[in-house]
């Protein structure tokens, strides 16, 4: 029996049976209040929300879920996700979105500005967070780019390493005989390499 309700009361009701019925009655009822409360803090939050929280915002945020697939942890990050995908947008805050899914490190995003491409390269196992990214993707990504996805398989690296020597002609002087714009200020040699 709780005595969260009795020790207010004066100690003249402590012998009453009723008294200590409708006492641990209240102690029960208090503890679910306080239960609900701060169940109700925790889902003002997505990362400690619980089920109906999430698929409450999920619902908000025209999100089609598979809780028998997805975690409720996953859930939980892709809503973050959606909420912060917001511009301006950059190749680094793209290149962070995708860590934060995927993790750090498991995927390069490249831009060739030249040829309007944006590439990513990522080993990416899970068909949720596949789709996830590549909804990311299609948010952030300008119109003018095209999204192409490269899958990366191995894991090892090779290094290979050659070093170049190049002979480099100053052709300005300080004396004031060399005109600007009439000469580049220096002309390079040919690469040639170092044994």
């Amino acid at each position: 029996m709780s005595n969260d309700v009795m020790k207010h009361w004066p100690p003249l009701y402590e012998g009453i049976a009723d008294f200590r019925e409708l006492a641990a009655t209240e102690s029960d009822e208090l503890s679910l209040v306080r239960g609900a409360v701060q169940r109700q803090l925790d889902d003002r939050f997505v990362m400690t929300s619980g089920v109906g929280a999430v698929r409450r915002r999920e619902r908000m945020l025209g999100i089609q879920a598979d809780p028998e697939t997805e975690s409720l942890g996953f859930r939980r990050l892709r809503i973050v996700n959606r909420y912060s995908t917001k511009p301006p947008f950059t190749k680094r805050y793209l290149q962070e979105q995708i860590d934060r899914l995927i993790g750090p490190g498991m995927a390069v995003v490249t831009i060739d500005e030249e040829g309007f491409l944006l590439t990513l390269t990522a080993n990416i196992d899970s068909a949720a967070i596949f789709k996830e990214v590549q909804h990311t993707i299609e948010t952030v990504k300008p119109a003018n780019l095209v999204y192409q996805q490269k899958t990366s398989l191995g894991s090892k690296i090779q290094l290979k390493e050659r070093i170049t020597a190049q002979e480099v002609t100053w052709n300005y002087k300080l004396d004031g005989s060399w005109m600007l714009g009439t000469a580049p200020f220096a002309s390079y040699g040919a690469e040639v390499p170092v044994t």
